[in-house]
């Protein structure tokens, strides 16, 4: 089995894509990924790896950061090839229109029957998919809604980046690069995979309750009946100052039966408003949590989940650009990319990660086994 993770530096993106391809040798891929800086010209990027590596199936973005055997990057291309003992099958394609439910759903049907399939027979335990989203056009909720509901396969992914300018971020879909849409890739590997979801929060028993709450924009007007701040603040509490200052350590969380939380992150407080990352929707109960150390869970997360999986040839990383914040701030950058050193990896910081739904401050990860 044969898969194998390579980085290029070049400046220029047709001198990145040989580079990379060069890079592989000999090894003749069945399906390509790759997350690449925004600094580098995507259409130019996008038609040299499709000159490089012909019609190989492909899946890709744009970043906020890379990550690669070797650590937390950026201004970098990181590329992961599959060669046909590794992956039998992969299919690849970009929703037509995010916004319609029927597009995503004849998306799905493209890429089934790529396989012979129907997407509704698609056994989970075969398959897993892949998925990312234009990370500012704000339809992840809707997009992964639309894909849980019509497909058992897991699709795990995240949102590209643009280095944090928030100006545009692109998706390619067999190298050829758009935006305003998701690209989704079903993958059947050779041998069993994996997913692991992990995230380095407590649950405090502190509750809140969404009294007012506008889903398109990602705004909460009011918790428990009170002004969204205030109240978010009370609970802590601090003052709203102090709590502005404190909202990457304490994001918000829906909270599984399991006790797991699926991560709400806090993108500002605007007036007596709350401003996050995904949607919370109106009476949605949310616990706030408290940060841990993000370098320890991910090591006992990867850990439990190699040792149930029994090896690990690949990990393929989504990654929240506010996890590679905080890891910059409290100086674990090199311990963090320490955990990948001896698995090919590749990955990159996100603008959210996606499993079921869409989320912050978490990485998902595809283990490949």
């Amino acid at each position: 089995m044969a898969v194998r993770q390579v980085t290029s530096t070049m400046a220029e993106a047709q001198a990145c894509a040989r580079d990379l391809r060069q890079q592989l040798g000999n090894l003749s891929p069945v399906f390509v990924v790759f997350f690449a800086t925004s600094a580098l010209d995507s259409e130019v990027l996008g038609a040299s790896l499709k000159r490089e590596f012909g019609d190989v199936p492909s899946l890709g973005c744009t970043t906020a950061g890379e990550i690669g055997s070797e650590g937390l990057l950026k201004g970098s291309v990181v590329l992961m090839a599959f060669d046909a003992e590794s992956v039998e099958a992969a299919e690849v394609r970009a929703i037509e229109n995010v916004r319609d439910g029927a597009s995503i759903s004849a998306c799905l049907d493209v890429l089934a029957s790529g396989f012979g399939s129907a997407r509704a027979t698609l056994d989970p335990s075969c398959y897993f998919g892949l998925v990312v989203h234009d990370g500012l056009n704000m339809m992840e909720e809707a997009v992964m809604a639309r894909l849980t509901e019509l497909c058992n396969v897991p699709f795990v992914g995240g949102s590209a980046g643009d280095d944090l300018k928030f100006a545009a971020t692109t998706v390619f879909a067999n190298f050829r690069p758009s935006r305003d849409t998701s690209v989704l890739a079903i993958v059947k590997p050779r041998a069993s995979y994996a997913v692991l979801k992990t995230q380095s929060f407590r649950v405090l028993d502190k509750v809140l309750e969404a009294t007012s709450a506008q889903t398109t924009t990602r705004t909460v007007h009011a918790f428990n009946g009170r002004p969204a701040a205030e109240e978010y603040a009370r609970a802590l509490g601090l003052s709203v100052e102090e709590a502005v200052r404190a909202l990457r350590k304490h994001p918000v969380g829906i909270v599984m039966s399991d006790g797991q939380p699926f991560v709400r992150g806090i993108q500002q407080v605007r007036g007596s408003d709350m401003v996050f990352y995904c949607q919370i929707q109106q009476r949605d109960r949310v616990h706030i949590l408290e940060a841990t150390d993000i370098v320890a869970q991910t090591r006992q997360d990867l850990a439990s989940s190699i040792a149930t999986l029994g090896r690990c040839s690949a990990i393929i990383n989504f990654h929240c650009i506010e996890r590679t914040l905080e890891l910059e701030a409290q100086g674990q950058t090199k311990a963090y990319g320490q955990l990948f050193k001896d698995v090919p990896t590749i990955g990159f910081s996100t603008y959210g990660e996606s499993y079921i739904g869409h989320i912050n401050q978490t990485s998902t990860m595809v283990l490949l086994g």
